[in-house]
């Protein structure tokens, strides 16, 4: 099978040749064409062709159109990116400061207009074109609740969500919601495959399962209806997710879900049942200095628990800039591998 074959076939309920796997690989491309990580991202043409020539070089089951967490940021109006040299870039300017700040918050008219989006577009159709139907495209957005992290400081955001004024604070939510829907849509006319979905601050890690009802999974609703589940993974950024499980799925329609490292994968298998397609996901942050050995066991525990009856794919989270090229190589082989049915 190919890639493209291999996922539809987990989609569908049948049974591929192996576990799909999904490779998060992102600033590493800048390493393969000898760039600095800000010129890396500077245009559309070169992260295509990093994602290309990292997929080649380990044979994974996606292509990523997505640049980096804080572009939402930029799209918004933010006018300081702060680039590592080791690592993803990261927002530099708050463009919430003051409640004033939220008023005067815009959403833009037509977000394919703006420069950074079209690079972005610019690397998706690149992609889509060489890929050629083998091979998903897919990219990721920030939802409207974990969106105002980036715009004012994850300090400021809670603040503002648990102690208000409530006012302000849905205002601020529904131009983020508002945004969110735009973003994603324009996402999808570039041409995209499947949208991941973060909600980092929704994770089980931040809030007990009545508090992410009562106070993210509206937003959620409101931004998943007004473009369709069609595509969309559920991902909460790094945190928990198996205490929302059930409401996620109730509630949102979305039927693929990325499995925190924490999170116990034969439990959510068995809370999503047929529903839906659970994840794998390896705590890729100690692959920095893992031994071969190491790796291998870890991927294949994750295998026995969630490979058996199928609808279940392998995945990465962020994948440090620094891990040692070996390292990466004995993750994928070894995921091939223990994943073969």
């Amino acid at each position: 099978m190919n890639s493209m074959e291999r996922l539809v076939a987990v989609m569908t309920g049948n049974m591929p040749d192996r576990v799909p796997i999904m490779g998060n690989l992102l600033e590493q491309g800048a390493k393969e064409l000898g760039l600095s990580i800000k010129e890396y991202y500077s245009k559309g043409e070169y992260v295509a062709e990093g994602q290309l020539k990292l997929r080649e070089r380990y044979g994974y089951d996606n292509l990523s159109g997505f640049f980096y967490g804080g572009m939402e940021a930029q799209l918004l109006g933010c006018r300081k990116m702060i680039f590592s040299e080791i690592g993803p870039p990261n927002v530099g300017h708050m463009i919430i400061q003051n409640p004033c700040d939220i008023e005067k918050l815009q959403v833009p008219q037509d977000i394919s207009q703006v420069p950074v989006f079209q690079e972005l577009a610019k690397c998706i159709k690149i992609l889509k074109k060489e890929a050629a139907g083998t091979c998903p495209v897919g990219t990721a957005v920030i939802s409207s609740f974990s969106l105002p992290a980036i715009l004012m400081g994850i300090d400021k955001w809670l603040d503002l969500l648990l102690n208000g004024p409530e006012s302000l604070r849905r205002e601020l939510l529904t131009k983020c919601s508002d945004f969110c829907i735009k973003y994603i849509k324009s996402l999808r006319e570039a041409g995209v495959d499947g949208v991941s979905y973060s909600n980092p601050v929704g994770s089980a890690d931040f809030f007990t399962v009545k508090q992410f009802e009562k106070l993210s999974l509206e937003w959620m609703k409101r931004d998943i209806n007004a473009v369709g589940p069609e595509g969309m993974t559920y991902f909460n950024g790094g945190g928990r997710i198996n205490p929302m499980l059930e409401l996620l799925i109730e509630h949102t329609g979305i039927s693929f879900y990325y499995i925190n490292p924490l999170d116990d994968i034969a439990e959510a298998k068995k809370i999503i049942g047929q529903r839906g397609i659970s994840s794998g996901v390896i705590n890729d942050i100690p692959l920095l200095n893992w031994s071969k050995e190491q790796i291998e066991e870890e991927v294949k525990r994750i295998m026995d628990e969630g490979a058996e009856g199928g609808r279940f794919i392998f995945g990465t989270l962020v994948m440090p800039y620094l891990i040692p090229e070996e390292n990466i190589r004995y993750l994928f082989d070894a995921a091939r591998r223990y994943g073969a049915y």
